[in-house]
């Protein structure tokens, strides 16, 4: 990308934790204006030798294994290996992409894959939009005006459909998504068990139950046995809000009213309670933006939970898990001691949260687009 005058101009200066080369290639391949011509696999003509070294280096990370044993579910990390062999890398670089252009992007398809995993299981139901069959889950309490990142997944489904039509599922790319924005931000990374096929219908009534930041810590714990999750794998899946915001209307309680007596959250260190208060005042201001993890809000990294080890996790849900369980207490302590502990169980938990009740086999379809169901 070059500025007037045919000085090259450089590549926004992002703090994504990924490989920066890598990234820079990327900005300039298409983040910048230019665009790739040929092939998805010619990714290599965009870079130069250091640089190839270095996406090499990225893809072993992205797909370093943490497999659960085989459950009987039939997902597996090669199913497209003959079908798209090329998929999980037109996934990447798309990711790669969108999260160049934004980091707070990464975050968003993260918790996309979580918010649709947790109302029917991982089938993509979260994308639909409204139709006549269809109540969008788009519109729930915890999706709306809050949920973002449906046209990165509208154009990695566009590209696949040309590259390999009606192969690879929505959820799939959801999963896939999710797993690339975590390593792309210096997480760790895992193989994607895959093969999920696609719902033909939503449920705004199960997305208006998923786990919410001012349930109390019993509830959270429930909704995730309920889906087959422990409380190791709640504290580890929580450890996602080391990247990403949170808006004002999801922790104003905390500020002002935390038990309905008028007073204010004590677990909450005060001087960053009043900090939040400056621009989350008790009425107005909803959607404004506050990073969940304010010491490195862009890096996927243990700093969240040494921000609840001193009193400063921003939302209720993220406080509870040092003060109303031993057992979550402990594991907090653990993950803010040992950054790789957290990684290895994060990756576990993420392939775990992404075996919810698939469809597999005849049962769903494949989307030919992520927003609607296919009428023939």
């Amino acid at each position: 990308m070059k500025e007037m005058g045919g000085r090259e101009k450089p590549y926004p200066t992002v703090d994504v934790g990924g490989p920066q080369t890598v990234v820079a290639a990327l900005w300039r391949c298409c983040g910048g204006g230019a665009r790739l011509r040929g092939s998805w696999g010619a990714l290599g003509m965009c870079l130069d030798e250091g640089e190839r070294a270095e996406a090499s280096s990225f893809s072993r990370a992205s797909t370093r294994a943490f497999l659960p044993k085989s459950n009987g579910n039939k997902l597996y990390p090669q199913f497209y290996a003959h079908s798209c062999p090329r998929a999980q890398e037109i996934v990447k670089f798309i990711v790669a992409k969108a999260v160049v252009k934004e980091a707070r992007m990464a975050a968003s398809l993260l918790r996309l894959h979580f918010h649709d995993c947790f109302v029917k299981g991982c089938d993509a139901s979260l994308l639909l939009d409204n139709s006549r069959s269809i109540i969008t889950e788009k519109q729930s309490d915890p999706n709306r005006n809050s949920a973002r990142g449906f046209e990165v997944l509208d154009e990695i489904k566009s590209v696949l459909e040309k590259e390999c039509p009606h192969t690879v599922s929505c959820a799939d790319i959801l999963a896939l998504a999710a797993r690339d924005s975590t390593v792309l931000t210096g997480g760790p990374g895992w193989e994607v068990p895959l093969g999920r096929r696609d719902s033909r219908d939503a449920s705004i009534s199960g997305s208006n139950n998923i786990p919410a930041p001012n349930n109390t810590f019993q509830t959270i714990l429930t909704k995730f046995n309920l889906k087959g999750l422990d409380i190791v794998d709640l504290v580890a899946l929580s450890g996602s809000h080391t990247i990403g915001n949170a808006r004002c209307t999801s922790f104003r309680q905390r500020l002002y009213n935390q038990s309905g007596n008028g007073q204010p959250d004590y677990s909450l260190e005060q001087v960053y309670a009043t900090q939040l208060r400056t621009r989350c005042p008790r009425s107005g201001g909803d959607q404004n933006l506050f990073f969940l993890d304010f010491v490195s809000p862009t890096k996927f990294d243990n700093n969240y939970f040494k921000n609840i080890l001193a009193s400063k996790g921003l939302l209720s849900s993220d406080q509870v898990l040092l003060t109303k369980n031993k057992t979550s207490a402990e594991l907090v302590k653990k993950y803010a001691e040992n950054k790789e502990l957290f990684f290895q169980q994060f990756a576990k938990s993420m392939i775990k949260m992404g075996n919810i009740s698939p469809l597999i086999g005849s049962r769903g379809e494949i989307r030919k687009n992520c927003r609607r169901i296919n009428t023939n």
